[in-house]
């Protein structure tokens, strides 16, 4: 059992855990907590949550906060992303790239050669190219990405936190008998940011934070567990109990049995200014896991602010700002409604001395009145309502558009006008999405981020495995020792491909020209085409290959 310091025993783990919540607390106007909470229900269409309106009057809702958030979220990430590693000090020559082709298809045949340092290092480089395709399907990185960008959208900072999973199963074996199988692989989780607490706050780079803090509730059940699988003691083990705060979610039940477990990650410095990354895992008065080496080189959280805030390590979210303009349309498109009910269906009014019957609306009802003609005029009438101003109408609309207009979701960029023009539209969409450049760099380098973290996974905890490769050649395992490539410095660069509202009809009309022209062949033509154009699409490749030449062409 390790020795505890004092910046990791639970007192102060919790005290610095508070310090930061009463930092949040007093974030913007209402503090994070709440603006976050309004934020999320008002994307979500929940916008008159806590108004006093009653229950007689339609509540109308005009969402252009979801329109507008969700056209520049898939202009921020619809686009395909794939990421190029590269390590300092190693040469990037065209000849060296030839060279690692080469290798690459030897190697997938089993028939790799010996290699020269640049080359061994440059083939790897090209492999973590590769093998990042594959550990983002396996960990559904796609799903991942668009679930930081919604919570970056709504409360101004997405998180997504990458941890060792030891029992992941990988299908690979240490030993060619196949006796001692190779667990463990690396996991991803978006994390919302009221979780998570930063130890400077005024500090925006992640890597120079003093520490980073990650706040999760769970079953005392299951906290006990893990407390004993880290070798805690029986009295330990009995002191976790259940805990409730002021952030505990409204919705939990009294008796869950549920408490906070905070998991500190901190830099803990040598004699000669290096450092490593420690973590400690606490429950109220009690040590869940003690201190432990994770073996990475940098705090295993990246960070995607939507928009930055002065001095501050939290981002800021647009829907903020655009909460006055939605409570301004939602309030004056139920009056507009309200006003045409008034004058559809205006208010009956009966005099009860004339009419002694009850008077519903039903088509065609009798109604008896006794007495002269006047007292017949006199039984019933409409409630004349004022006059309904048409600038309403147009000050609604006016409002609308220049609420979309002057956050970039043109008509154009929305898809709500006529494709008549498609490059005149193309020009316009590019105009309006440039504001976006600085969001869209930011999220690109919040990729990069992620990919040189994985890659600081797999030199540091992988050991001797192999490296599951797909690629032109199909899919294959390339030997890999981690230990040999710790000491290299390794960078990520983030390759974005297009994505156009009109990305897959422009790939087939211009695959169409270049095949009348005869600058491609039909095989070109197919393996090019999008998927799930033609069904059987392998099929059809291999009856092609089986007939005559002149046929294909």
């Amino acid at each position: 059992m390790n020795e505890q310091r004092a910046w990791d025993t639970p007192e102060q783990v919790f005290h610095e855990y508070r310090a930061g919540v009463q930092y949040k607390a007093n974030l913007g106007e209402k503090g994070l907590y709440r603006q976050n909470e309004i934020n999320r229900r008002f994307f979500s269409g929940d916008q008159w949550y806590g108004a006093k309106c009653g229950g007689e009057r339609p509540l109308v809702r005009h969402n252009v906060i979801r329109r507008i958030g969700e056209y520049k979220m898939s202009a921020v990430g619809g686009a395909p992303v794939a990421v190029t590693f590269s390590a300092d000090g190693v040469p990037d020559t065209i000849e060296l790239r030839e060279k690692t082709r080469r290798h690459k298809r030897l190697a997938a045949a089993g028939n790799l050669p010996m290699l020269s340092g640049d080359e061994e290092v440059e083939l790897m480089m090209s492999a973590f190219s590769d093998y990042f395709a594959v550990t983002a399907e396996r960990v559904k990185l796609d799903s991942l990405l668009d679930k930081v960008l919604r919570q970056a959208y709504c409360t101004g900072t997405g998180v997504l936190y990458t941890y060792w999973d030891e029992h992941i199963k990988t299908g690979l074996y240490a030993d060619e008998r196949r006796t001692a199988p190779i667990a463990g692989d690396i996991a991803c989780e978006v994390l919302d940011i009221e979780n998570v607490y930063f130890g400077d706050p005024t500090v925006d780079d992640v890597q120079k934070q003093p520490f980073v803090m990650i706040v999760k509730r769970m079953a005392v059940s299951e906290l006990r567990r893990l407390a004993q699988h880290h070798g805690r003691s029986d009295d330990e083990i009995a002191a976790i109990r259940p805990d409730r705060d002021e952030f505990t979610p409204a919705g939990e039940p009294e008796g869950e049995g549920k408490a906070l477990l905070l998991t500190k990650f901190y830099k803990e410095y040598a004699a000669d200014g290096s450092y490593r990354i420690m973590a400690v895992q606490v429950c109220r008065g009690v040590t869940v896991r003690g201190a432990w080496d994770i073996g990475l080189r940098c705090y295993p959280l990246a960070v995607f602010r939507w928009d930055s805030r002065y001095q501050s390590a939290y981002g800021e979210s647009e829907i903020t700002h655009l909460i006055p303009n939605q409570i301004a349309i939602n309030r004056m498109q139920t009056s507009s409604v309200w006003g045409v009910l008034m004058q559809g269906m205006p208010t009956l009014v009966v005099n009860g001395d004339v009419v002694q019957q009850p008077v519903t609306n039903d088509p065609g009802q009798v109604i008896r009145v006794f007495g002269t003609g006047d007292d017949v005029r006199n039984a019933m009438g409409y409630v004349e309502p004022p006059a309904f101003s048409a600038a309403l109408d147009s000050t609604l609309a006016s409002l609308m558009n220049n609420t979309l207009a002057q956050n970039g979701a043109n008509a154009a960029a929305l898809g709500d006008i006529s494709p008549d023009n498609t490059s005149a539209i193309i020009a316009v969409r590019e105009a309006a999405m440039m504001p976006l450049n600085a969001v869209r760099l930011r999220f690109h380098a919040f990729c990069e981020e992620v990919a040189r973290q994985w890659a600081e996974f797999w030199v540091t905890g992988y050991g001797k495995r192999a490296l599951k490769i797909a690629d032109e050649s199909g899919v294959w395992y390339l030997p890999f020792d981690g230990m040999r490539y710790r000491n290299l410095l390794i960078n990520a660069r983030v390759d974005v491909g297009s994505a156009t509202l009109w990305s897959e009809s422009q790939a087939v009309l211009t695959l169409d020209n270049l095949l009348q022209k005869g600058v491609i062949t039909v095989e070109q033509y197919l393996k090019r085409l999008p998927k799930g154009t033609i069904p059987d699409m392998d099929g059809l490749l291999r009856e092609l290959e089986n007939l005559p030449q002149e046929v294909t062409v």
